[in-house]
């Protein structure tokens, strides 16, 4: 499920501005029907949003699929290693506790299927968790945060799992209406951090938008969530 206002296999042409991104399972595989998975998810972002420089906007985690809107800090190394970082260790951390789960009912066939889109992807030795495509769009506009954000919490409406976008758990939904739950803090988007992102946005200097060398800015080696 994307934003209509996406291309195919955009990329990110500058690594600190706003982006709307989704991280989807392969196969659109079924494994955040289980509290224990969107748990994992919610405390990698956290981390990554405490100690890595991840800006969060917004996010919903439905079924098989999570939508965000996202920023990297100045500091840090910028959106895409930001990502691929996130989802090489979220991959490894689903794909490990699906495999050893005893519990857990679709255990073989969820293995399998991770192993299978592994082999046939060269990039990865053994199994995949996540598509590759983050289908990144770069939100210029208030018109554009706008519908995004109304994308993203409308989601679990949509797929007829709540009535109301507040009433889901799993979403910056709850944070918008100035209500408790949601397991996540982000940042709210209201208008003046609108305004603040879009003018630093659309005034950065084309050589402040690529990412920080990492060997000129290497990273503090922190323990990730458990």
């Amino acid at each position: 499920m994307h934003s209509p206002d996406r291309q195919i296999r955009p990329s990110i042409t500058d690594q600190y501005a706003l982006h709307f991104v989704t991280f989807t399972a392969v196969s659109w595989t079924d494994v955040f029907t289980r509290q224990q998975y969107r748990d994992m998810i919610i405390e990698s972002l956290r981390f990554y949003s405490q100690e890595k420089g991840l800006r969060i906007y917004a996010y919903v985690i439905m079924s098989n699929h999570i939508h965000l809107i996202v920023s990297a800090a100045r500091d840090s190394t910028g959106l895409s290693s930001l990502i691929r970082d996130f989802k090489g260790y979220t991959s490894k951390q689903i794909t490990s506790h699906v495999e050893t789960n005893k519990r857990e009912s679709r255990r073989r066939w969820m293995t399998n299927l991770f192993k299978f889109h592994g082999t046939r992807n060269p990039r990865n030795k053994h199994v995949q968790f996540w598509r590759q495509d983050n289908y990144p769009s770069q939100l210029t506009d208030h018109s554009s945060i706008s519908r995004v954000l109304h994308y993203i919490h409308y989601n679990p409406v949509k797929a007829g799992i709540v009535l109301q976008p507040k009433e889901y758990i799993y979403s910056s939904s709850k944070t918008y209406h100035n209500l408790p739950g949601s397991p996540l803090e982000v940042t709210i988007l209201d208008i003046p951090t609108q305004r603040q992102i879009l003018q630093a946005d659309s005034t950065r200097p084309p050589e402040e938008k690529t990412r920080k060398n990492l060997r000129l800015h290497p990273r503090r080696k922190e323990q990730k969530p458990d």
